[in-house]
């Protein structure tokens, strides 16, 4: 008897596929990563600076090579550089530490006297008055006091003095004299050995190294492996040039000024103004804080000190709030918060090192994370782009029933774009999440009825604005505003001009009810319905809204069709063979009058309805379209030819406008 066949055992998932397990790891995997970064900060800080060296020597590098240099001498030539510039500014810094050091004793004696001065003002005042408070609080209770003054308190007893002892070091030994004097400037000399010559080894083989990152990365996705890294060199290179330019001149400023107001040794904190700027936020403080202390050694009284402190909170909110936003814009794609966090984390992680590094190396994990998917949280995290896509955010705006915020994010993108793209690309985007979550039940009635609400708001919010592409001078002034996310939308252009200009249609097509906008039977379609009618009224079309209930088989024939030249049907969600639609077709042109277009919109084209032609002929509308751009365009269309066929009925020829627009 044949054994019956084991029963198939379900697949086993892997532990990684676990949600619980895959969050353990990914936090040991973090707490791994961090804990190496700790460790290793030795080999990793030389290795880390030097492949930021090489991003700004590398346009270098290139410039030299298209001198018809080869590559080693170029790569040598760009680091022999950078090593003159690094002894150069050793230099200079050196040579005013000695001028300073000369000078600190009549610096450190103009201090005692301020510190003597402020102390006699402060302490010395507050010493007095309760000197004075001490005096009446004697005077006043004499008799009380006086016992305890007559006590006579027994002279301590005299106790022999200890001897002096003196310790003695013996002489130091020629070795270890230079060991005391070289050891603070080894460790900096060899790490700076270091750099370059890792440096020269990253621009020797640049093109190598990109591509063992591309294979390791995945040879399997080369597109998004090598945008990727170009992207990253892009902003890296751009982000270093940039702010090493900008520093530079804020130093230059510093110096100047500094000069001028008669501060010693203005090159030193020139330099020393420069080089913390590089940390995010709190440099241009600290370096401040120095000129300022010898301001005050310097100047007898106050004055050069409160010129000092007025020079830099000039000069940094001009540089941070006017020049960098003008010269930055949108190039490092990094948060304020995220480089705060960054610059605590790096500078825990590296010290002071870390600090002027924590905005880079943050920008690399922004790029990574906006090119590998399973680091797409970095960009979430660390990024300026929004969490919400517009489409998202347009939609959670309407479900907390404040149009106000989807207002403000409309009219960012209206700077750039028509109303009609704005309406097809976001807002009837958002209105279909939002019917979709009402089919599947997620979205209760009353939220529902929130988002109608704030929708009705929001859309007549808007009546202001013309469809119509901006100007280009003001699309240009206004490219960096709004995100990159909402500047990755795509762009529509507003519907043909080619149909004949308001007041060359007849009257019949600007009466209030020339086309009615029928809302379908979903619960928002009334809403996308409001939008195509006033898209419709901004190219002097009357439009007006019905609801669905005023087409019901019970109700449709009290529907008041006097004046109606066309039908437009919208739906933001539609499945199947709409039977519905094609009987509502029926009633419609039943009441209709002869000749009467109709038209059926689905925002967007998603259904067989727009696919197969079958389908429309059995519905039996006129015209289908997929957005409000098209939709606007085909009435357009429509009213072209209806007064283009009465004018040459009535005049037996073409009108004027007409040829222009042909």
């Amino acid at each position: 008897m044949p054994e019956n066949p084991p029963a198939p055992q379900p697949p086993r998932v892997p532990s990684t596929e676990i949600p619980g397990l895959q969050a353990l790891l990914a936090v040991v995997v973090g707490v791994v990563a961090v804990a190496a970064l700790y460790l290793g900060r030795e080999v990793l800080v030389p290795i880390t600076l030097a492949v930021l060296l090489s991003f700004v020597l590398a346009p270098v590098v290139d410039l030299l090579r298209r001198l018809w240099l080869g590559r080693v001498p170029a790569v040598l030539l760009a680091v022999l550089l950078a090593l003159g510039a690094i002894l150069f500014v050793g230099g200079l810094i050196g040579t005013q530490v000695a001028g300073l050091a000369r000078d600190a004793p009549s610096y450190a004696a103009t201090i005692e006297r301020k510190v003597a001065a402020v102390r006699a003002y402060t302490v010395g005042r507050f010493s007095e008055v309760m000197d004075s408070f001490g005096r009446g609080l004697g005077h006043g209770g004499a008799g009380a006091l006086a016992p305890a003054a007559a006590l006579q308190v027994p002279p301590p007893s005299e106790e022999p003095r200890p001897l002096p002892v003196e310790v003695r070091q013996p002489a130091a030994s020629p070795l270890e004299l230079a060991e005391r004097v070289l050891a603070p400037v080894l460790h900096p000399l060899a790490t700076t050995g270091i750099v370059l010559v890792v440096a020269v080894f990253v621009l020797l083989q640049r093109e190598d190294l990109r591509d063992r990152l591309i294979r390791l990365a995945g040879a399997t996705d080369l597109h998004r492996t090598t945008t990727a890294l170009d992207d990253a060199a892009r902003r890296l290179s751009r982000y270093f040039l940039f702010q090493l330019g900008l520093n530079t001149a804020f130093g230059c400023l510093i110096c100047a000024g500094l000069y001028a107001i008669g501060v010693p040794s203005p090159i030193l904190w020139g330099i020393v103004a420069t080089l913390l700027r590089f940390v995010p936020y709190i440099g241009a403080f600290l370096a401040a804080a120095l000129p300022m202390a010898l301001a005050a050694a310097v100047d007898p009284g106050w004055s050069v000190v409160v010129w000092t402190a007025a020079l830099f909170l000039v000069a940094e909110p001009l540089m941070g709030h006017v020049v960098e936003p003008m010269v930055y814009g949108h190039s490092t794609g990094l948060s304020p918060l995220s480089v705060i966090v960054a610059a605590i984390f790096w500078g825990w992680l590296w010290g002071p090192v870390g600090l002027i590094l924590s905005t880079p190396l943050t920008l690399c994990l922004v790029v990574l994370g906006r090119h590998v998917e399973q680091l797409e949280f970095l960009d979430i995290l660390l990024g300026d782009r929004p969490a919400l896509t517009p489409v998202e955010s347009f939609y959670q705006r309407m479900l907390a029933g404040d149009p106000d915020e989807a207002l403000d994010q409309a009219e960012l993108l209206l700077k750039e774009r028509s109303l009609s793209s704005y309406y097809d690309e976001v807002a009837l985007k958002g209105l279909q999440l939002a019917a979709s979550d009402a089919s599947r039940g997620v979205l209760p009635p009353e939220r529902l009825e929130v988002v109608k609400e704030a929708v009705r708001s929001f859309v007549a919010d808007l009546s202001g604005h013309d469809d119509a592409e901006p100007s280009p001078d003001k699309a240009a002034a206004n490219a960096d505003t709004p995100s990159l996310a909402e500047r990755a939308l795509p762009k529509e252009p507003p519907p043909s001009s080619n149909a004949p200009p308001a007041d060359a249609l007849p009257p019949e097509w600007r009466s209030e009810r020339a086309i009615l906008c029928i809302a379908g039977r979903g619960p928002l379609d009334e809403a996308a319905a409001a939008m195509l009618a006033q898209v419709l009224s901004k190219h002097g079309l009357g439009a007006v809204v019905v609801p669905h209930g005023a087409v019901a088989r019970g109700r449709v024939d009290s529907l008041d069709v006097s004046g109606a030249a066309m039908v437009c049907i919208s739906y933001l969600e539609i499945s199947g063979n709409p039977a519905h639609l094609r009987y509502l077709l029926r009633r419609l042109r039943q009441r209709l009058p002869p000749g009467a277009p109709i038209l059926v919109g689905l925002w967007p084209a998603e259904e067989a309805v727009f696919k197969d032609p079958q389908v429309q002929k059995q519905i039996g509308a006129d015209h289908y379209t997929s957005s409000l751009r098209e939709a606007v365009t085909a009435c357009l269309s429509v009213a072209h030819e209806k007064s283009t066929t009465e004018a040459r009925l009535i005049v037996g020829s073409t009108p004027a406008w007409s040829l222009n627009a042909k």
